[in-house]
């Protein structure tokens, strides 16, 4: 057990610190008490190749593997001049490489039964496949060849334009992608967390192969990297592959310096009286990936809770909020979300509501989050602890969940935690935590503040600011 307690960090994928997660601790829990089907799940194995791309596998026993490439680098890495790039060069990798024809590569894949996919986050840009596991150095190459050899040519840049126009188009007609995408601009105004994923239409049309030739050498490089392999694989056959493929990659990493993110907090809306609910979300100041409170950040969200009123389940099996909430029919549906960056995070509550109600909603949500802060009980923190434990569980159901949380971690932590940990970490977290980090990040601050739709009785921004003081309890 010795070795679950004290672990030798990894190789670090960022000019940071992230020292909570790496240093040795001792836990209050103790090891006896981890469940043993934690203890039977195979460990993260690592290895870094000479030019800094990290290999990390999980080996199972099964006939089916994922594997993907999670490189660093997403829209937080764009200019206001460029924002979109690094999303339209994912797009681009599927039109064709020096080697293999868009049709060569599509018919490669549906060929062998495999299935590959990749997605622009705002830190994060990920290629993956899924296959049967006698597959895999096929998908590996294939992932190799769209990311290094991609054709980009004018013709397919030209085309892809449109394409990626519709999807924005599709992207606003969506009411939560917009006010997510309005909870950061408002949040982050004049940081690069502030801008879309997708980029400005005037940039789509302005993208040259030139700019995703750039990005690629900026950016598609050895120490970003970290190449993922999970289910039927053996360590050293994945690391031979990857030398063979990606050992060619250039050793610079040409972004050394952490980019600057300032949290603002300030409100958006628009109101359409045409509308027939109101969308309406409230955020605050989150944390980052490697703040020593982020499992108790976890517990606070399970806390604060989610329901919709479409589930046959009733009211009791959520929050105290959201039982409050439901019962006194303040909403159509209500969710807690928490998401953490490199360099800050946001944690609040997006309803869908309607619009006589949109006073007491947000006193009803701004109350939560002081009474957590100030009156929680040890009940509803086990309560909200047992809930995260089944989440990170369910969260590893299957080998592309598992590839997702092997390369999300050990790019923004340097390492993967393991089930085991995550059980003794948040089985550690005490109600006297939840109440000092509550405080911490929910009292006299500044929200964001995020309405779509007739939200005429929506309180003022600095009505909401008050509550965050106020209300306290």
């Amino acid at each position: 057990m010795s070795q679950l307690l004290r672990f030798v960090p990894g190789r670090l994928l960022r000019s940071k610190s992230f020292s909570p997660f790496i240093q040795s601790r001792t836990y209050a829990t103790p090891a006896s008490a981890i469940p043993q089907y934690l203890l039977n799940i195979p460990p993260t194995k690592t290895t870094a190749l000479s030019n800094g791309i990290v290999v990390a596998t999980e080996e199972q026993a099964i006939e089916t593997a994922t594997v993907g490439l999670w490189i660093n680098t997403g829209s937080m890495y764009e200019t206001e001049k460029n924002n979109g790039v690094a999303h339209f060069l994912e797009h681009m990798a599927f039109k064709g490489t020096s080697k293999r024809s868009q049709k060569a590569l599509e018919l490669e894949v549906e060929n062998i039964g495999a299935s590959l996919n990749a997605y622009t986050s705002r830190e994060q840009t990920v290629y993956t496949a899924k296959s049967f596991k006698s597959q895999v150095p096929i998908t590996l190459d294939i992932i190799a060849d769209i990311v290094q050899n991609s054709e980009l040519s004018e013709e397919n840049v030209e085309r892809e334009r449109s394409t990626i126009i519709r999807e924005k188009q599709e992207v606003e007609n969506n009411t939560e992608e917009v006010i997510f995408d309005y909870v950061h601009s408002a949040a982050f105004q004049g940081s690069s967390l502030g801008r879309t994923i997708l980029g400005s239409e005037e940039n789509i049309r302005s993208i040259s192969r030139g700019d995703l030739q750039d990005f690629i050498k900026t950016h598609y490089t050895g120490p970003r990297m970290v190449l993922v392999a999970a289910g039927g694989v053996k360590h050293e056959n994945i690391v031979e592959l990857a030398q063979k493929h990606f050992g060619g990659l250039s050793s610079t990493d040409h972004l050394t310096e952490s980019i600057p993110v300032d949290y603002i907090g300030s409100d958006i809306r628009v109101r359409n009286d045409d509308m027939p609910l109101a969308h309406v979300a409230l955020a605050v100041e989150g944390i980052t990936w490697s703040d020593p409170d982020f499992f108790t950040v976890q517990v606070i969200q399970a806390m604060l809770g989610s329901w919709d009123r479409s589930i046959g389940s009733g009211a009791n099996i959520s929050s105290y909020m959201c039982e409050m909430i439901a019962v006194d029919k303040l909403a159509h549906s209500v969710m807690s979300f928490n998401t953490c960056y490199g360099t800050s995070g946001l944690i609040g509550n997006y309803a869908i509501a309607p619009p006589d109600k949109l006073d007491l909603l947000t006193g009803r949500i701004t109350d939560e989050w002081q009474r957590i802060a100030n009156s929680s009980t040890a009940n509803e923190v086990d309560r909200a602890k047992n809930k995260v434990k089944s989440a990170s569980m369910l969260a590893l159901d299957g080998t592309s969940q598992v590839a997702e949380d092997i390369g999300r971690q050990m790019l923004s932590i340097g390492r993967r935690i393991s089930a085991a940990e995550v059980f003794l970490r948040v089985n550690d977290v005490t109600l006297a935590d939840v109440r000092r980090v509550a405080k911490r990040i929910f009292t006299d601050v500044s929200p964001t503040v995020i309405g779509i739709g007739p939200i005429r009785d929506l309180p003022d921004y600095n009505t909401i600011r008050g509550w965050t003081y106020w209300n306290r309890l």
